[in-house]
């Protein structure tokens, strides 16, 4: 079935971005189409009340960004999709006739995906990479074309500075041929998603339209993923010339979808919170003249960002060992892919900026366990918790291989950057790291079936988890009833639904004096045909609350499992040598429970140790021709995979 497709003036004028373009608009083409039919579909025969994993990529990109195809990423939208389903893809570097020398292909198909291009420059990649456009020998094209780096760099600065400005592609300050050329390419990335969504009643795979909007400024970290529920959505992206801010950003994306009255609904999705130099989760409440003023936008904030992306190749956004402040204890698993060095100097109560390229100062809150507990310290303040948020993961692949997250099968994720062993062992450039990345994770949903409302109502009710890259099968619950023994029973899922909540879910007030009871199961992932699986080592409940003092306090415990001792690893080989257990089921009590302290709680299930993608590459290598990573000591050698599970969260009485 096709899209209603918006003639470009009509998309142009109904944002109404700017005066120069509002000029044009007072009349403007007509437009006698019907508004698209309901986002319907036919019911899934595959459909569990108790629910499913299913396994998503909610972050992938393609040569529809700037940064993508100028290296050699040449891939549209409808490719990703067919990938996400189980075919092979070709990638860079091309040959002569501009196909991929490298064919990739997932060990096992995706449940859903996303296509996330950058909004930023839809329309000036288009000109720029089409022979014969108006802006095609353009200077700033040609050194795309010519200099990839500089290029990237060339466009990138544009989303650093607090006052961007397009480039003159058009002439005269004209953006008119970019904003057609914009919603052109923003029609292929729709039509793309409703032609990869499986409709029939086999429920086989689901695709959403999305896009990433990237606000960097000062070099920090603030981009957000933007995923809509449906194909009903706004007639171009947002992007930040038109919203600097992430309040921008969420003011126009209720004013263009959730306010529209035309069906749409949409949630953003925070990622590498770790790289943001503490800018992306300061409280704050721009404009705001009173408490009710901070409680509204609170409220606004909670509604269009309920889930945070914990874990994706630029590294883990979890937690980080060492804060001044105290505010992480001592955790050895914040040490898996940490991106800054331990010499990055603390933030302390401020900011800092260039956290991109690792520049500046690192901040507790730009990890997702301290972000929560300031949430809970904002709900204290305000009766609202602005970051209570659910947890995913993904792989911001910028080589269109949406869940190619297999770490002995790790072919890079920036085309011509990292398209070769010795090129990811190494630094990278001056755009993009390569050593330090990792293939990136998943996002997971549990949901009744296979399906866009299914699983975007699990995204917006936080019954979801992310992981590092392996299957991971993880449940969380909490409750105030459940029996010890529960692991045991042959019905204990329809009982942990019953007698409380899932991961996501908000404890309601206790039946007894004494503290919540916190269910956690979780299985091991399946080996994939031709690869090395993993057991699980242990299962681990992360506590955080926040005191009626203002102190912020968190525990770490092993609930299940071998504890934290480390079982080897052949780094010879890479054959895991186990022990370790196919499934793990705990339930903990909170003893030490304080009834006037909100808290939350996640779950984090373990791997036992295994080679890291950098080990799988130097082994392939000849010995003589490894590079210096191979044998530096500060490499690490192993990993170990996880999962982390969105919070169970308690509030006290008011």
């Amino acid at each position: 079935m096709m899209l209603r497709r918006l003639p470009p003036l009509t998309a142009i004028c109904l944002l109404a971005i700017s005066p120069a373009v509002l000029g044009a608009c007072s009349d403007p083409e007509p437009d006698p189409s019907p508004l698209p039919p309901p986002d319907q579909r036919a019911p899934c025969t595959e459909h569990d009340p108790l629910k499913h994993a299913y396994f998503g990529d909610l972050h992938a990109h393609t040569g529809f960004s700037f940064d993508a195809w100028a290296y050699e990423n040449h891939h549209r939208p409808a490719d990703v999709y067919r990938f996400a389903k189980g075919e092979p893809i070709e990638l860079p570097p091309l040959d002569p006739s501009g196909q991929g020398t490298r064919t990739v292909q997932l060990s096992r198909p995706l449940d859903f995906a996303a296509v996330s291009d950058h909004s930023e420059f839809l329309g000036e990649i288009a000109l720029c990479t089409v022979p014969g456009t108006a802006a095609y020998d353009s200077e700033t094209c040609r050194t795309l074309r010519d200099d990839p780096e500089s290029g990237v760099v060339n466009f990138g600065a544009q989303t650093i500075v607090p006052a961007p400005k397009r480039f003159d592609l058009c002439g005269g300050g004209d953006p008119s041929c970019i904003l057609t050329a914009t919603a052109e390419r923003w029609q292929e990335i729709q039509d793309a998603a409703e032609e990869a969504y499986d409709r029939s009643p086999s429920c086989g795979f689901v695709s959403f339209v999305g896009y990433e909007y990237t606000a960097t400024p000062g070099i920090s970290n603030n981009h957000r993923n933007v995923i809509f529920a449906g194909r009903n959505v706004p007639a171009l992206p947002t992007t930040y010339f038109e919203a600097q801010t992430a309040w921008e950003l969420w003011g126009e994306l209720a004013r263009t979808c959730l306010d529209a009255g035309t069906g749409c609904d949409v949630i953003t999705v925070a990622h590498n919170t770790n790289l943001s130099n503490g800018t992306m989760y300061q409280p704050g409440y721009p404009g705001a003249t009173s408490t009710d003023d901070e409680r509204a936008q609170a409220a606004l904030r909670a509604r269009m960002e309920p889930v945070v992306e914990i874990f994706q190749h630029k590294g883990t956004s979890e937690c980080r060992n060492g804060f001044a402040d105290g505010s992480t204890a001592p955790d050895p698993l914040c040490d898996v892919e940490q991106q800054w060095p331990s010499t990055a100097l603390d933030c302390g109560d401020g900011t800092g900026a260039g956290g991109m390229r690792l520049m500046g100062c690192v901040s507790r809150l730009d990890f997702v366990r301290n972000i929560f507990k300031a949430g809970l310290a904002e709900q204290t303040r305000l009766g609202v918790n602005p970051f209570r948020m659910g947890i995913v993961g993904s792989t911001d692949t910028h080589n269109s291989i949406a869940g190619q997250v297999d770490e002995d099968d790790f072919p890079g994720h920036v085309g011509t950057v990292d398209d070769t062993a010795v090129e990811r062992l190494g630094a990278g450039n001056a755009t993009h790291d390569a050593l330090l990345n990792n293939p990136g994770g998943l996002a997971v949903v549990w949901a009744e079936e296979r399906s866009r409302e299914a699983i975007f109502a699990a995204l917006r009710r936080g019954e979801t988890y992310a992981t590092s890259g392996p299957r991971i099968e993880l449940r969380l619950f909490g409750g105030w009833d459940y029996t010890g023994d529960l692991c045991a029973e042959p019905d204990w899922l329809p009982r942990a639904y019953a007698g409380g909540v899932p991961m996501g879910g908000e404890l309601p007030a206790g039946s007894t004096g004494s503290g919540p009871r916190l269910l956690v199961w979780a299985k091991a992932a399946p080996a994939a045909p031709g690869h090395f699986g993993a057991l699980l080592q242990r299962i681990q409940l992360v506590k955080g609350w926040v005191t009626p003092d203002g102190a912020w306090h968190e525990r770490v415990l092993d609930i299940a499992g071998s504890g934290e001792d480390a079982t080897p690893v052949d780094e010879g080989t890479c054959e895991p040598a186990g022990p370790g257990d196919e499934q793990l089921c705990a339930v903990w009590q909170d003893v030490d429970f304080d009834p006037a302290s909100p808290a939350f709680y996640y779950a984090r299930a373990v791997e036992s140790p295994s080679c890291r993608w950098s080990t799988w590459d130097c082994l392939r290598l000849p010995e003589a021709e490894r590079p210096a990573a191979c044998t530096d000591p500060t490499v690490p050698r192993t990993t170990q995979e996880m999962a982390w599970s969105s919070p169970v969260w308690y509030s006290p009485a008011p």
